[in-house]
């Protein structure tokens, strides 16, 4: 799609006969609901007494639609849009967060405001820049890191967060800030399992499938982005959150960043990150799902492209998410955290701290505001802030 908003209407109206007055409408929407409400949503902490008591937030939840709140994202999709094809395409925004658009609130129709309205950047280098410059960023400003060395415990004392434990020594500090998922921290890091066992009452987010792999040859008809729709739709989310397993028609996004930075794959080829959605890990055959995942993805995408396409791969390295979990510590390998398939998502995700542990404070995907990049920075900003003013949500109990 362009992102230039007449260039994609006028392309959307081409392909599906979708109206372009439609997604103007849309769009407007969604930038009205974003001001409106996404700051609070995004930038500050919603398990504060003083968010909910500012004037600004009140009379900016009295304009919420009431479809927003309490009607799915599918059914904000229907009533805006004419087509199959344009519901399908702006239900995809669910999957932001690894959530179902038949079941999460159509809160989250404002996503398409920050990727039309104000536009999307590729960061040169690739995601790994960004990685990248945070560690700059971070020893310019005298922090230190210490690699390979895996916290085995948060220590404790009289209810307050005063260090951590790591290769048998104790490294004491004034604050304790954990990204790895919540449920782990409060698992294996504070031996609350009480508190871990509690999170496991609301329902994880999607995970991925995901083949890495190096392309013989060039696609000039593809992009830095591409999308190839299953045909139904509903029936593969059904798979993914009610019956745990892959659906033998996937959704399949392919991200080239060779088309970017022509570098990053040999000359005449191509690097090709292939994913689908899939159920988090609760025991399923990977093996198994993986050989059908590759067969069903292969044969969708050489039906479409029209070329053999297992012919011209090079290269394969694969993931899944029992790795995703072993790698990234992201319990059942949710990519983000919990899920928000229900209407009251955004406020029953984890707080970004806890009163019952005074001076222990959470960031990253599994935690408020959500998982993804711009979230996960997002969440360490809240900390941040919170950090500064400990005696304002100390007595809150999270």
């Amino acid at each position: 799609a362009f992102t230039n908003t007449e260039a994609f209407a006028a392309e959307l109206e081409e392909a599906t006969g979708e109206k372009a007055g439609n997604l103007y409408r849309y769009l407007q929407n969604a930038q009205k609901l974003y001001e409106d409400v996404g700051d609070i949503f995004v930038n500050q902490s919603l398990h504060l007494r003083k968010t909910w008591l500012n004037t600004r937030v009140l009379r900016a939840l009295k304009t919420v639609r009431y479809a927003h709140l309490f009607s799915s994202l599918n059914h904000v999709n229907e009533t805006s849009f004419d087509t199959p094809e344009a519901r399908q395409l702006f239900n995809r925004y669910a999957t932001y967060n690894g959530s179902n658009p038949y079941q999460a609130p159509g809160m989250l129709s404002l996503i398409p405001h920050l990727e039309q309205n104000l536009g999307t950047w590729y960061p040169e280098g690739g995601m790994i820049s960004i990685t990248n410059a945070l560690y700059e960023l971070a020893e310019k400003k005298g922090v230190e890191f210490h690699f390979n060395s895996p916290v085995e415990r948060i220590i404790q004392h009289d209810g307050r967060a005063i260090g951590v434990v790591v290769n048998g020594e104790n490294i004491l500090s004034d604050i304790v800030v954990s990204n790895q998922d919540v449920y782990f921290s409060y698992k294996k890091l504070v031996r609350q399992e009480a508190k871990a066992k509690k999170l496991l009452r609301q329902e994880r987010s999607s995970s991925a499938l995901i083949f890495y792999w190096g392309m013989k040859k060039s696609f000039p008809e593809l992009h830095l982005h591409n999308i190839f729709f299953s045909k139904a739709y509903k029936t593969e989310f059904d798979h993914i959150f009610k019956k745990g397993t892959l659906y033998e028609d996937p959704t399949v996004y392919i991200n080239i960043t060779s088309k970017m930075e022509a570098g990053h794959a040999p000359a005449g080829k191509e690097n090709w990150f292939v994913m689908i959605n899939v159920p988090a890990n609760k025991g399923q055959d990977w093996a198994a799902l993986q050989e059908a995942a590759r067969k069903n993805i292969l044969d969708k995408l050489s039906r479409m492209l029209q070329v053999p396409v297992e012919d011209y791969i090079g290269t394969e390295e694969r993931l899944d998410p029992v790795m995703i979990e072993a790698r990234t510590g992201s319990y059942m390998g949710s990519l983000y955290g919990t899920s928000s398939n229900s209407r009251m998502a955004a406020f029953a995700r984890h707080a970004n701290f806890t009163s019952y542990i005074k001076g222990l404070y959470f960031c990253g995907g599994s935690v408020h505001p959500g998982g993804g990049i711009p979230l996960c920075l997002k969440s360490a900003r809240i900390v941040s802030q919170l950090i500064g003013e400990p005696s304002r949500h100390q007595k809150h109990r999270h």
